[in-house]
């Protein structure tokens, strides 16, 4: 390494820190005059959920009041009752029928899905951990920081729709030697999902191969097929038999579920002793989530309030997804695998005007009609740059979020077919 490498702009000891997917394209749009709440722009790179208000579902939390006990720090596993609430919340939708059930030592509270996967990522020992391509922007930084582990990557074929069987899934855990193994699920971006007798196969599996499955659950919620749960949520918590004893790990959080992303409050449920680990980690890592937040988020766990956000969730989202597809097929984008979950497309390039088959290409071209798109390069996660840019699966791909509410879903839709127009 050249001593140059260790400088960043002239500044000794700094490194080049790059900006997740999202982050950058938001950054770049910013630059030709993009603002949150502009009605000019369209923002399908969004990676939130619409936050008004949705027919059917409970009414938004408007109002939050502070005392000034909540000034003080809070518990650097969350609140006492948080942590009841999340457990309660889990035992009654998912683990009714079972005796192990969690309890407020098999949460932790973190500020934010990143926060809580940082926690879990330091917490890992010098272990090979797989992860899948294509996969979360963020998860690519995650995985290099941190270097008592090898994120060890699994390619997912897109002509199968990004799906791996149980057969080929134990061929990647036994012959790579993988001890952990981060799993979306629903998946971002593909919106592949994992339900009913598969998932349960795969958490069967983890205590067969002795493999920690960390499930990224963050879209559980956005499930357009009908699953067995009465609520049609997915989660990895219906299908393990003891708590503490199976090696599944599950993170999910306010942010899409509940469609509070600007509150950064999430949750890890997991064995008591996992849970010790992540504390301590949070302890150096980011000192414990909003301790007013906290409290005002119990409420939002009363399996009555989930019941209907879920509906309204699905009602709406779905809507929007079969306007995103119908339409992005019609302006010759190609989708390998119509999203099952989540709100995002995940979109070939290759049938579009030969000068928009690059994904960067097709993003900045539509800066000028005012959308925002994701390339699809970003979601090559490739930690440390191990492998060469020139190898990456997902230069033609595109991801176009319907997270946004219909009206910019629809304008935004209509940009595209501008940009389209324009390079016939």
């Amino acid at each position: 390494m050249k001593i140059s490498d260790n400088y960043q702009n002239g500044i000794p000891g700094f490194r080049s820190v790059p900006l997740t997917g999202v982050i950058y394209v938001m950054n770049r749009a910013m630059q030709e005059g993009y603002s949150y709440g502009n009605n000019q722009w369209f923002n399908l790179g969004q990676g939130a959920p619409e936050t008004g208000v949705l027919a059917g579902a409970p009414k938004r939390i408007k109002n939050v009041k502070i005392n000034y006990e909540l000034c003080e720090y809070g518990p650097v596993a969350g609140t006492t009752e948080l942590r009841k609430a999340v457990a309660d919340f889990y035992n009654k939708t998912f683990r009714k029928n079972k005796r192990s059930k969690y309890s407020y030592r098999n949460v932790a509270i973190s500020g934010g899905g990143r926060a809580g996967l940082a926690r879990i990522a330091s917490a890992f020992g010098g272990i090979n951990l797989g992860h899948f391509i294509p996969d979360y922007t963020a998860y690519e930084e995650l995985l290099s920081v941190f270097k008592a582990f090898n994120p060890i990557p699994i390619l997912l074929d897109q002509n199968n729709g990004y799906q791996i069987s149980i057969s080929d899934l134990q061929k990647e855990i036994y012959g790579r030697g993988l001890s952990a193994l981060l799993v979306s699920n629903p998946s971002n971006p593909t919106g592949r999902h994992i339900i009913g007798s598969e998932l349960a196969q795969w958490v069967a599996l983890a205590s067969e191969a002795h493999c920690t499955f960390v499930f990224d659950e963050f879209y559980s919620h956005y499930v357009f097929s009908k699953t067995d749960n009465p609520l049609n949520i997915v989660s990895a918590a219906e299908y393990i038999e003891d708590v503490n004893k199976d090696p599944i790990v599950i993170i999910d959080g306010l942010t899409k579920n509940w469609r509070y992303p600007g509150w950064r409050i999430s949750w890890t449920l997991a064995p008591e002793k996992v849970i010790e680990s992540i504390t301590s980690a949070g302890s150096f890592l980011d000192g414990g989530a909003n301790h007013i937040l906290q409290k005002a988020a119990i409420s939002l766990l009363d399996t009555k309030n989930v019941q209907q956000e879920t509906r309204a969730i699905q009602t709406v989202f779905k809507k929007k997804r079969n306007i995103a597809v119908k339409k992005l097929r019609q302006l010759g984008f190609v989708i390998d695998s119509e999203p099952q979950g989540s709100f995002y497309v995940f979109a070939r390039l290759d049938k579009l005007p030969r000068s928009l088959r690059d994904g960067m290409t097709l993003f900045e071209k539509g800066l000028e009609e005012k959308v925002i798109t994701v390339p699809g390069q970003f979601f090559d996660v490739n930690p440390g740059k191990r492998r060469q840019d020139i190898h990456s699966q997902y230069k033609n791909y595109t991801r176009i979020s319907f997270g946004p509410n219909l009206r910019s879903v629809q304008g935004g839709l209509a940009a595209l077919q501008r940009v389209i127009a324009k390079h016939i």
